[in-house]
Protein backbone atom coordinates (compact mmCIF):
# COMPACT_ATOMS: atom_id res chain seq x y z
CA UNK A 1 0.00 0.00 0.00
CA UNK A 2 3.03 2.41 -0.61
CA UNK A 3 0.31 4.81 -2.34
CA UNK A 4 -1.25 5.47 1.79
CA UNK A 5 2.58 6.57 2.08
CA UNK A 6 2.68 8.49 -0.70
CA UNK A 7 -0.47 10.48 0.79
CA UNK A 8 0.35 10.52 4.03
CA UNK A 9 3.78 11.92 2.45
CA UNK A 10 1.47 14.94 0.50
CA UNK A 11 -0.33 15.70 3.42
CA UNK A 12 2.70 16.21 5.90
CA UNK A 13 4.60 18.64 3.43
CA UNK A 14 0.94 20.45 2.65
CA UNK A 15 1.30 20.48 6.71
CA UNK A 16 4.71 22.05 6.53
CA UNK A 17 3.87 24.92 4.18
CA UNK A 18 0.82 26.03 6.37
CA UNK A 19 3.03 26.11 9.24
CA UNK A 20 5.66 27.88 7.99
CA UNK A 21 3.40 30.38 6.87
CA UNK A 22 1.91 30.86 10.58
CA UNK A 23 1.15 34.33 11.99
CA UNK A 24 3.13 34.79 14.74
CA UNK A 25 3.24 36.37 18.33
CA UNK A 26 6.09 39.16 17.52
CA UNK A 27 4.67 39.82 14.16
CA UNK A 28 1.04 40.90 16.22
CA UNK A 29 3.25 42.66 18.34
CA UNK A 30 4.74 44.51 15.43
CA UNK A 31 1.47 45.51 13.67
CA UNK A 32 0.44 47.16 17.08
CA UNK A 33 3.92 49.09 17.22
CA UNK A 34 4.37 47.04 20.88
CA UNK A 35 8.38 46.46 20.93
CA UNK A 36 8.10 46.57 25.36
CA UNK A 37 6.41 42.85 25.10
CA UNK A 38 8.56 41.43 22.75
CA UNK A 39 11.25 39.92 25.01
CA UNK A 40 14.39 38.69 24.74
CA UNK A 41 14.48 35.67 22.19
CA UNK A 42 15.04 33.06 24.34
CA UNK A 43 11.98 34.13 26.87
CA UNK A 44 9.57 31.02 27.03
CA UNK A 45 6.22 31.50 25.43
CA UNK A 46 3.69 32.91 27.67
CA UNK A 47 1.31 30.46 26.81
CA UNK A 48 4.30 27.19 27.15
CA UNK A 49 2.66 25.89 30.34
CA UNK A 50 -0.25 25.24 28.80
CA UNK A 51 0.75 23.34 25.70
CA UNK A 52 3.02 21.23 27.86
CA UNK A 53 0.51 20.11 30.22
CA UNK A 54 -2.00 19.79 27.49
CA UNK A 55 0.37 17.81 25.18
CA UNK A 56 1.20 15.47 27.90
CA UNK A 57 -2.39 14.76 29.39
CA UNK A 58 -4.14 14.45 25.40
CA UNK A 59 -0.97 12.09 24.68
CA UNK A 60 -1.88 9.51 27.80
CA UNK A 61 -5.29 9.32 26.10
CA UNK A 62 -4.03 8.96 22.35
CA UNK A 63 -1.93 6.23 23.58
CA UNK A 64 -3.98 3.61 25.35
CA UNK A 65 -7.57 4.32 23.27
CA UNK A 66 -6.27 1.63 20.25
CA UNK A 67 -5.70 -0.43 22.51
CA UNK A 68 -8.62 -0.76 24.72
CA UNK A 69 -11.50 -2.84 23.76
CA UNK A 70 -8.66 -4.88 21.91
CA UNK A 71 -7.13 -5.78 25.28
CA UNK A 72 -10.18 -6.77 26.17
CA UNK A 73 -10.68 -8.97 23.73
CA UNK A 74 -7.71 -10.44 22.35
CA UNK A 75 -6.04 -10.73 25.71
CA UNK A 76 -8.90 -11.26 28.09
CA UNK A 77 -10.95 -13.21 26.10
CA UNK A 78 -14.09 -11.54 27.18
CA UNK A 79 -17.57 -11.97 24.83
CA UNK A 80 -18.54 -9.21 22.58
CA UNK A 81 -21.50 -8.03 25.43
CA UNK A 82 -19.05 -7.71 27.97
CA UNK A 83 -17.17 -5.08 25.96
CA UNK A 84 -20.19 -3.47 25.15
CA UNK A 85 -21.27 -2.98 28.54
CA UNK A 86 -17.47 -1.88 29.44
CA UNK A 87 -17.49 0.98 26.58
CA UNK A 88 -21.19 1.78 27.40
CA UNK A 89 -19.98 2.33 30.97
CA UNK A 90 -17.55 4.54 30.16
CA UNK A 91 -19.86 6.76 28.07
CA UNK A 92 -22.68 6.95 30.27
CA UNK A 93 -19.90 7.92 33.10
CA UNK A 94 -18.83 10.75 30.80
CA UNK A 95 -22.88 11.47 30.20
CA UNK A 96 -23.61 11.87 33.98
CA UNK A 97 -20.06 13.22 35.48
CA UNK A 98 -19.99 15.95 32.78
CA UNK A 99 -22.43 18.72 34.38
CA UNK A 100 -21.12 17.57 37.96
CA UNK A 101 -17.63 17.81 37.18
CA UNK A 102 -18.18 21.23 35.55
CA UNK A 103 -19.38 22.77 38.70
CA UNK A 104 -17.10 20.99 40.89
CA UNK A 105 -14.17 22.66 38.72
CA UNK A 106 -15.35 26.43 38.96
CA UNK A 107 -15.93 25.87 43.17
CA UNK A 108 -12.92 24.18 44.13
CA UNK A 109 -10.67 25.32 41.05
CA UNK A 110 -10.03 23.86 37.46
CA UNK A 111 -6.10 23.95 37.76
CA UNK A 112 -6.82 21.22 41.45
CA UNK A 113 -10.07 18.97 38.58
CA UNK A 114 -7.06 19.12 35.88
CA UNK A 115 -4.63 17.22 39.02
CA UNK A 116 -7.90 15.13 39.48
CA UNK A 117 -7.71 14.48 35.78
CA UNK A 118 -3.69 12.84 36.39
CA UNK A 119 -4.59 11.00 39.35
CA UNK A 120 -7.86 9.16 38.28
CA UNK A 121 -6.61 8.17 34.90
CA UNK A 122 -3.71 7.22 35.93
CA UNK A 123 -5.72 4.64 38.69
CA UNK A 124 -8.05 3.74 35.47
CA UNK A 125 -5.19 2.64 33.20
CA UNK A 126 -4.04 0.34 36.55
CA UNK A 127 -6.74 -0.88 36.71
CA UNK A 128 -7.50 -1.60 33.20
CA UNK A 129 -4.28 -3.98 33.38
CA UNK A 130 -5.73 -6.27 35.62
CA UNK A 131 -8.12 -8.84 34.33
CA UNK A 132 -10.67 -8.66 36.85
CA UNK A 133 -14.10 -7.99 35.40
CA UNK A 134 -15.08 -5.49 38.54
CA UNK A 135 -12.10 -4.40 38.53
CA UNK A 136 -12.15 -3.31 34.54
CA UNK A 137 -16.01 -1.57 35.02
CA UNK A 138 -14.47 0.36 37.88
CA UNK A 139 -11.33 1.46 35.07
CA UNK A 140 -13.99 2.41 32.78
CA UNK A 141 -15.81 4.47 35.61
CA UNK A 142 -13.13 6.24 35.71
CA UNK A 143 -12.15 6.53 32.84
CA UNK A 144 -15.32 8.38 32.03
CA UNK A 145 -15.11 11.15 34.47
CA UNK A 146 -11.53 11.68 33.33
CA UNK A 147 -12.93 11.87 29.81
CA UNK A 148 -15.20 14.92 31.18
CA UNK A 149 -12.28 16.72 32.71
CA UNK A 150 -10.10 16.59 29.84
CA UNK A 151 -12.78 17.97 27.20
CA UNK A 152 -14.35 20.93 29.46
CA UNK A 153 -12.03 21.52 32.52
CA UNK A 154 -8.35 21.92 30.84
CA UNK A 155 -10.24 24.42 27.81
CA UNK A 156 -11.96 26.21 30.85
CA UNK A 157 -8.60 26.93 32.31
CA UNK A 158 -6.80 27.91 29.80
CA UNK A 159 -9.42 30.60 28.54
CA UNK A 160 -9.41 32.03 31.65
CA UNK A 161 -5.76 32.04 32.51
CA UNK A 162 -5.42 33.65 28.75
CA UNK A 163 -7.90 36.36 30.34
CA UNK A 164 -6.22 36.52 33.77
CA UNK A 165 -3.31 36.98 32.60
CA UNK A 166 -4.13 39.70 30.02
CA UNK A 167 -1.74 37.52 27.18
CA UNK A 168 -3.30 39.52 24.42
CA UNK A 169 -1.19 42.63 25.50
CA UNK A 170 1.83 40.22 25.25
CA UNK A 171 0.55 39.55 21.50
CA UNK A 172 -0.76 35.73 22.51
CA UNK A 173 -4.21 35.37 20.79
CA UNK A 174 -6.84 33.00 21.67
CA UNK A 175 -7.50 32.06 17.66
CA UNK A 176 -3.83 31.12 17.64
CA UNK A 177 -4.25 29.54 20.89
CA UNK A 178 -7.11 27.50 19.78
CA UNK A 179 -5.41 26.73 16.30
CA UNK A 180 -2.45 25.51 18.04
CA UNK A 181 -3.72 23.43 20.50
CA UNK A 182 -5.29 21.44 17.46
CA UNK A 183 -2.47 21.04 16.19
CA UNK A 184 -0.55 19.78 19.03
CA UNK A 185 -3.84 17.31 19.28
CA UNK A 186 -3.38 16.18 16.12
CA UNK A 187 0.48 16.06 16.52
CA UNK A 188 0.33 14.06 19.67
CA UNK A 189 -2.02 11.66 18.60
CA UNK A 190 0.30 10.63 15.25
CA UNK A 191 3.34 10.45 17.66
CA UNK A 192 1.48 7.97 20.00
CA UNK A 193 0.50 6.18 17.54
CA UNK A 194 3.97 5.13 16.51
CA UNK A 195 4.99 5.04 19.98
CA UNK A 196 1.96 2.51 21.17
CA UNK A 197 2.62 0.32 18.06
CA UNK A 198 6.04 0.04 18.91
CA UNK A 199 5.68 -1.09 22.62
CA UNK A 200 3.00 -3.55 21.50
CA UNK A 201 6.07 -5.11 19.17
CA UNK A 202 8.70 -4.40 21.88
CA UNK A 203 6.37 -6.11 24.74
CA UNK A 204 4.05 -8.50 23.18
CA UNK A 205 1.47 -7.05 25.65
CA UNK A 206 -1.20 -4.41 24.97
CA UNK A 207 -1.15 -3.63 28.20
CA UNK A 208 2.05 -1.52 27.77
CA UNK A 209 0.48 1.30 26.00
CA UNK A 210 -1.25 1.55 29.68
CA UNK A 211 1.63 1.74 31.48
CA UNK A 212 3.32 4.50 29.21
CA UNK A 213 -0.02 6.51 29.83
CA UNK A 214 1.01 6.66 34.15
CA UNK A 215 4.35 7.96 33.19
CA UNK A 216 3.00 10.56 31.06
CA UNK A 217 0.12 11.24 33.15
CA UNK A 218 2.33 11.79 36.46
CA UNK A 219 4.66 14.18 34.17
CA UNK A 220 1.40 15.74 33.15
CA UNK A 221 0.45 16.47 37.28
CA UNK A 222 4.50 17.19 37.87
CA UNK A 223 3.80 20.13 35.30
CA UNK A 224 0.47 21.36 36.24
CA UNK A 225 1.34 21.40 39.86
CA UNK A 226 4.33 23.33 39.28
CA UNK A 227 3.80 25.79 36.55
CA UNK A 228 -0.36 26.67 36.24
CA UNK A 229 -1.75 29.24 38.38
CA UNK A 230 -5.47 27.94 39.78
CA UNK A 231 -8.41 30.04 38.80
CA UNK A 232 -11.88 29.46 39.81
CA UNK A 233 -15.70 30.51 38.95
CA UNK A 234 -16.83 33.26 39.89
CA UNK A 235 -18.56 32.13 43.22
CA UNK A 236 -15.42 32.53 45.21
CA UNK A 237 -14.86 35.98 44.72
CA UNK A 238 -18.58 37.29 44.77
CA UNK A 239 -20.24 34.69 47.71
CA UNK A 240 -22.67 33.54 45.22
CA UNK A 241 -25.09 30.99 46.20
CA UNK A 242 -25.63 27.59 44.79
CA UNK A 243 -29.15 28.47 43.72
CA UNK A 244 -27.98 31.48 42.11
CA UNK A 245 -24.63 29.97 40.35
CA UNK A 246 -27.41 27.89 38.51
CA UNK A 247 -29.45 30.46 37.47
CA UNK A 248 -26.77 32.40 35.90
CA UNK A 249 -25.75 29.16 34.06
CA UNK A 250 -28.73 28.75 32.95
CA UNK A 251 -29.51 32.14 31.66
CA UNK A 252 -26.21 32.34 29.86
CA UNK A 253 -27.13 28.38 28.22
CA UNK A 254 -30.78 30.19 26.92
CA UNK A 255 -28.90 32.15 25.29
CA UNK A 256 -29.79 32.26 21.24
CA UNK A 257 -26.25 32.56 20.72
CA UNK A 258 -25.55 29.91 23.32
CA UNK A 259 -28.41 27.32 22.41
CA UNK A 260 -27.48 27.53 18.61
CA UNK A 261 -23.69 27.09 19.42
CA UNK A 262 -24.43 23.67 21.45
CA UNK A 263 -26.64 22.33 19.23
CA UNK A 264 -24.23 22.49 16.10
CA UNK A 265 -21.55 20.80 17.95
CA UNK A 266 -23.28 18.24 19.38
CA UNK A 267 -25.03 17.30 15.96
CA UNK A 268 -21.48 17.99 14.06
CA UNK A 269 -19.46 15.95 17.06
CA UNK A 270 -22.11 13.27 17.11
CA UNK A 271 -21.60 12.83 12.99
CA UNK A 272 -17.90 12.69 13.84
CA UNK A 273 -18.29 10.26 16.09
CA UNK A 274 -20.52 7.43 13.89
CA UNK A 275 -18.03 8.56 10.97
CA UNK A 276 -14.81 7.28 13.88
CA UNK A 277 -17.34 3.63 13.87
CA UNK A 278 -17.14 3.17 9.87
CA UNK A 279 -14.87 4.84 8.37
CA UNK A 280 -12.98 1.28 8.61
CA UNK A 281 -15.74 -0.76 7.05
CA UNK A 282 -16.49 1.69 4.46
CA UNK A 283 -12.71 1.14 3.37
CA UNK A 284 -12.30 -2.25 3.75
CA UNK A 285 -16.11 -2.71 1.16
CA UNK A 286 -14.06 -0.35 -1.14
CA UNK A 287 -10.93 -2.11 -0.93
CA UNK A 288 -9.81 -4.69 -4.14
CA UNK A 289 -6.42 -5.26 -4.34
CA UNK A 290 -5.18 -8.22 -1.43
CA UNK A 291 -3.63 -7.38 1.97
CA UNK A 292 -4.95 -5.71 4.95
CA UNK A 293 -5.26 -1.92 5.05
CA UNK A 294 -2.63 -0.33 6.76
CA UNK A 295 -4.79 1.38 9.47
CA UNK A 296 -2.01 3.19 11.14
CA UNK A 297 -0.92 4.67 7.95
CA UNK A 298 -4.50 5.86 7.00
CA UNK A 299 -5.07 6.83 10.48
CA UNK A 300 -2.08 9.60 10.61
CA UNK A 301 -3.52 11.10 7.42
CA UNK A 302 -6.56 11.68 9.03
CA UNK A 303 -4.61 13.52 11.57
CA UNK A 304 -2.77 15.40 9.59
CA UNK A 305 -5.60 16.21 7.26
CA UNK A 306 -7.15 17.63 10.95
CA UNK A 307 -3.83 19.28 11.50
CA UNK A 308 -3.60 21.02 8.13
CA UNK A 309 -7.10 22.42 8.68
CA UNK A 310 -6.49 23.72 12.13
CA UNK A 311 -3.09 25.67 10.69
CA UNK A 312 -5.32 27.21 7.76
CA UNK A 313 -8.32 28.37 10.19
CA UNK A 314 -5.06 30.18 12.12
CA UNK A 315 -4.28 32.10 8.91
CA UNK A 316 -7.69 32.50 7.42
CA UNK A 317 -8.31 34.36 10.74
CA UNK A 318 -5.39 36.17 10.96
CA UNK A 319 -6.48 37.95 7.98
CA UNK A 320 -10.10 38.49 8.99
CA UNK A 321 -11.08 37.09 5.74
CA UNK A 322 -14.73 35.72 7.29
CA UNK A 323 -16.36 35.84 10.49
CA UNK A 324 -15.82 33.11 12.76
CA UNK A 325 -19.49 31.62 12.94
CA UNK A 326 -19.25 32.10 8.92
CA UNK A 327 -16.65 29.90 8.34
CA UNK A 328 -18.08 27.42 10.56
CA UNK A 329 -21.16 27.27 8.41
CA UNK A 330 -19.05 26.73 5.67
CA UNK A 331 -17.36 23.71 7.64
CA UNK A 332 -20.60 22.21 8.25
CA UNK A 333 -21.49 22.82 4.49
CA UNK A 334 -18.68 20.72 3.69
CA UNK A 335 -18.95 18.36 6.17
CA UNK A 336 -22.18 17.69 4.67
CA UNK A 337 -20.88 17.39 0.97
CA UNK A 338 -18.33 14.76 2.24
CA UNK A 339 -20.98 12.59 3.52
CA UNK A 340 -23.13 13.22 0.27
CA UNK A 341 -19.90 11.72 -1.88
CA UNK A 342 -19.43 8.97 0.26
CA UNK A 343 -22.64 7.76 0.07
CA UNK A 344 -22.06 7.26 -3.48
CA UNK A 345 -18.59 6.45 -3.16
CA UNK A 346 -17.15 4.17 -5.91
CA UNK A 347 -13.42 4.02 -5.37
CA UNK A 348 -10.92 3.10 -2.27
CA UNK A 349 -8.57 6.02 -2.61
CA UNK A 350 -11.82 8.50 -3.26
CA UNK A 351 -13.32 7.60 0.17
CA UNK A 352 -9.95 7.71 1.54
CA UNK A 353 -9.89 11.66 0.44
CA UNK A 354 -13.37 12.21 1.58
CA UNK A 355 -13.04 10.93 4.97
CA UNK A 356 -9.46 13.39 5.21
CA UNK A 357 -12.19 16.03 3.90
CA UNK A 358 -13.98 15.18 6.99
CA UNK A 359 -11.08 15.16 9.62
CA UNK A 360 -10.17 18.32 7.50
CA UNK A 361 -13.55 19.93 9.01
CA UNK A 362 -13.11 18.49 12.29
CA UNK A 363 -9.70 20.16 12.54
CA UNK A 364 -11.15 23.62 11.49
CA UNK A 365 -14.62 23.10 13.89
CA UNK A 366 -13.37 22.60 16.74
CA UNK A 367 -10.80 25.87 17.19
CA UNK A 368 -13.91 27.68 15.65
CA UNK A 369 -16.17 26.64 18.31
CA UNK A 370 -13.87 26.85 20.83
CA UNK A 371 -13.05 30.60 20.43
CA UNK A 372 -16.52 31.32 20.31
CA UNK A 373 -17.13 29.51 23.24
CA UNK A 374 -14.40 31.53 24.90
CA UNK A 375 -16.17 34.97 23.65
CA UNK A 376 -19.57 34.09 24.73
CA UNK A 377 -19.25 32.66 27.79
CA UNK A 378 -18.04 34.76 31.02
CA UNK A 379 -15.11 33.10 33.28
CA UNK A 380 -17.47 32.74 36.18
CA UNK A 381 -19.06 29.88 35.88
CA UNK A 382 -16.93 28.66 32.30
CA UNK A 383 -16.30 25.19 33.19
CA UNK A 384 -20.22 24.10 34.38
CA UNK A 385 -21.09 25.98 31.45
CA UNK A 386 -19.13 23.96 29.10
CA UNK A 387 -19.83 20.86 30.55
CA UNK A 388 -23.35 22.06 30.55
CA UNK A 389 -23.23 22.28 26.25
CA UNK A 390 -21.33 18.75 26.37
CA UNK A 391 -23.93 16.56 28.20
CA UNK A 392 -26.49 16.64 25.26
CA UNK A 393 -22.97 15.12 23.29
CA UNK A 394 -22.60 12.27 25.37
CA UNK A 395 -25.83 11.50 25.33
CA UNK A 396 -25.66 11.18 21.83
CA UNK A 397 -22.84 9.17 21.59
CA UNK A 398 -24.73 6.23 23.51
CA UNK A 399 -27.52 6.52 21.08
CA UNK A 400 -24.98 5.98 18.49
CA UNK A 401 -23.49 2.97 20.38
CA UNK A 402 -27.01 1.28 20.31
CA UNK A 403 -27.67 2.12 16.93
CA UNK A 404 -24.19 1.25 16.06
CA UNK A 405 -23.99 -2.09 17.65
CA UNK A 406 -25.26 -3.75 14.82
CA UNK A 407 -26.17 -1.57 12.07
CA UNK A 408 -24.59 -2.42 8.81
CA UNK A 409 -25.87 0.01 6.48
CA UNK A 410 -23.15 2.52 5.73
CA UNK A 411 -26.06 3.95 3.56
CA UNK A 412 -28.41 4.54 6.40
CA UNK A 413 -25.66 5.88 8.26
CA UNK A 414 -24.30 8.49 5.60
CA UNK A 415 -27.56 9.50 5.13
CA UNK A 416 -28.23 10.22 9.23
CA UNK A 417 -25.09 12.26 9.61
CA UNK A 418 -26.12 14.46 6.31
CA UNK A 419 -29.42 15.18 8.11
CA UNK A 420 -28.12 15.87 11.19
CA UNK A 421 -25.15 18.20 9.84
CA UNK A 422 -27.85 19.91 7.83
CA UNK A 423 -29.76 20.52 10.76
CA UNK A 424 -26.74 22.12 12.21
CA UNK A 425 -25.57 24.31 9.58
CA UNK A 426 -29.08 25.75 9.46
CA UNK A 427 -28.86 26.70 12.85
CA UNK A 428 -25.46 28.81 12.64
CA UNK A 429 -26.03 29.86 9.45
CA UNK A 430 -29.54 31.66 11.49
CA UNK A 431 -26.78 32.42 14.38
CA UNK A 432 -25.02 34.71 11.94
CA UNK A 433 -27.83 36.27 10.37
CA UNK A 434 -28.28 37.28 14.18
CA UNK A 435 -24.98 38.92 14.76
CA UNK A 436 -22.65 35.79 15.71
CA UNK A 437 -19.31 36.86 15.57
Amino acid sequence: MDYYKAYFGALVVLCGGLLVSQPTRKQKLERRGDARNQGPRDEEHPEARWYKAYSLAVAADWLQGPYLFSLYKDEYNLDAGRVVSLYMTDVITTAISAYFIGILADKHGRKLCCMVYCVLYAMSCFLTIVPVTPLLFLGRILGGISSSILFTVFDSWMVTGFHNGKLDEEGCDLTRTYAATSVVSSLVAILSGILGEGLVWATGTKKSPFLVSVVLLWLALQTIWSSWAENFGGEVSSKRTDSATRSSVWSVLRTPSILALAFASTLFDGSMNLFLFYWMPALSSLHKSSGELPYGIIHSSFMAASMAAALAFNIIMDKRIVRYSRLLVGVLFAAVFGFVKLAAAKTETGAFWLFCLLEACRGMFAPGVGYLKANLIDDDARATVYSAMRTPFDVLVVVSLLVAKDNTNLDGVFTTCILMLTAASTAMWVASLRGMP
